[in-house]
């Protein structure tokens, strides 16, 4: 379903602030693997979900999707295929809309815009059985704004939206690491209810050890710019901190120094 090859990106060229952050990355994740994306600042994690969105190019390598090669495709013309949630729950609604309206918007994305906008009985029906499934209440607020929301209610409603038309690929990009503790874990567990309930192809960026084993079918853990371990199946399922750190060092050399990901054992 996505397919990363030798894929390079520097940043700053040519300066003093030269910057390599992806090193020939090379990546498969198969139609419905979840995939959980661990390193330490700087080394490549949110650069590898960008290199995929197309936020902008890559210097060598290349990306496709679904069989398709969007690695000359502009962020926009790449949206069709992608789903994405980022850190800040600010950031994927539209504050002063209403809840039904948002969802709408990310009912209609990519379809061409014409007189007949307006939400109808059917769509109220269907947004308010999938709000009701979230159990978080929305469904009785549908014509609320969203900035009257809190950011974990923000944050499933986005995650909700992203998932909604069925995506090649969801990016999840540190997507609980604003939430607190109890906020975080209903999220999580809404995104392995949507991700499984969808069969969805799906990467999540994560600070949290414990959550990168907990999530998913396989886990990646990245370091300068490159995946220096791809674990799945029964390896995974019974992975420890410890255990991840200990392979971490073995295939680096090198001892696993990241204080917010450390803090999270």
């Amino acid at each position: 379903m996505l397919v990363l090859n030798q894929v390079h990106k520097t940043f700053n060229i040519g300066t003093i602030n030269e910057k390599p952050a992806l090193r020939g990355v090379s990546l498969t994740l198969n139609d419905g693997d979840f995939v959980t994306v661990i390193g330490g600042n700087g080394a490549g994690k949110s650069t590898m979900l960008n290199a995929v969105a197309g936020v902008w190019p890559i210097d060598q390598g290349s990306i496709s999707i679904d069989g398709i090669d969007v690695t000359g495709l502009p962020e926009y013309k790449r949206a069709k295929y992608l789903g994405r949630v980022f850190q800040d729950p600010m950031t994927g609604t539209a504050a002063t809309m209403e809840i039904q309206e948002n969802l709408a918007l990310a009912a209609r994305r990519g379809q061409k815009r014409g007189l007949k906008w307006g939400i109808t009985k059917a769509e109220r029906e269907k947004y308010h059985e999938i709000l009701k499934e979230l159990d978080l209440g929305l469904e009785e607020r549908m014509s609320s704004k969203v900035g009257l929301l809190s950011g974990g209610q923000r944050q499933a409603l986005t995650l909700l939206m992203a998932a909604l038309q069925k995506p090649k690929v969801l990016l999840l990009d540190e997507h609980t690491a604003a939430l607190d503790p109890k906020t975080a874990a209903k999220v999580l567990e809404l995104s392995d209810k949507i991700i499984a309930e969808n069969h969805l192809t799906a990467m999540m960026v994560t600070h949290n050890m414990r959550d990168a084993i907990a999530h998913g079918n396989r886990l990646i853990m990245m370091n300068e710019g490159q995946v220096a371990l791809d674990i799945s199946g029964d390896e995974k399922k019974s992975l420890t901190v410890e255990d991840l750190l200990m392979k971490f060092e073995q295939a680096s050399g090198e001892t696993f120094d990241d204080d917010k990901a450390l803090l999270s054992k």
